[in-house]
């Protein structure tokens, strides 16, 4: 059994409804003010036959369909929880702020100097580097077997950004497969462009 829940904006459940209609058979419930109250509104709709669950981000429009099969086939090969992640490419730096660090570097003739501010100008300063290899950037779908996701949400942690945050907090496994660099996450007016640049070329 296969069921699309949409939880959207108490307001738009209507509309949202209406727009999805003619393209897939979907269950369209009220969300919540938290990410959090929006799955468990939506996971509340889902029949209690149904054993694995993944939670996916409508910004995510983009995600191929081999990768929402790959997070599923995971749950079904006995995993409890798995996310999608690619790798960190950037260079991450651990920051703090300060104040009076009028300037920074080495003066003279061939030296190099930058003004960061003045005495009681508060400032980010690098506190170190962090070791990319072993980070992740995580994506949706995330997969869950129905019960490791309920026991999440009834446990009442507190707010985290994902579902997968909340189950590893009550100490279940979360493990990886590999992700989609077309699954990114369009929320700002540059994501939107490269999507819709995507699109053309799709």
């Amino acid at each position: 059994m296969r069921l699309i829940v949409v939880a959207a904006p108490a307001a738009e459940v209507e509309a949202v409804r209406a727009l999805l209609a003619p393209v897939a058979a979907v269950t369209v419930v009220p969300g919540g003010a938290e990410r959090q109250h929006s799955v468990a509104a939506a996971l509340a709709a889902v029949p209690l036959d149904v054993a694995i669950v993944l939670v996916h981000d409508a910004a995510r429009a983009l995600t191929p369909p081999e990768l929402i099969e790959s997070v599923a086939a995971a749950v079904r090969g006995g995993r409890p929880a798995v996310i999608p992640v690619l790798p960190v490419v950037d260079t991450i730096k651990e920051v703090g702020s300060a104040r009076g660090v009028a300037s920074a570097g080495v003066g003279g003739s061939g030296g190099v100097g930058a003004a960061v501010g003045g005495e009681d100008a508060e400032v980010e300063v690098v506190l170190g580097t962090v070791d990319r290899s072993v980070l992740r950037s995580v994506q949706t779908p995330q997969g869950f077997r129905r019960e490791v996701l309920a026991a999440a949400h009834a446990a009442g942690l507190d707010p985290h950004t994902d579902d997968a945050g909340m189950v590893e907090k009550a100490g279940v496994p979360v493990t990886c497969v590999p992700g989609s660099e077309l699954a990114m996450k369009i929320t700002r007016p540059l994501d939107l462009v490269i999507a819709e640049a995507l699109l053309h070329v799709a």
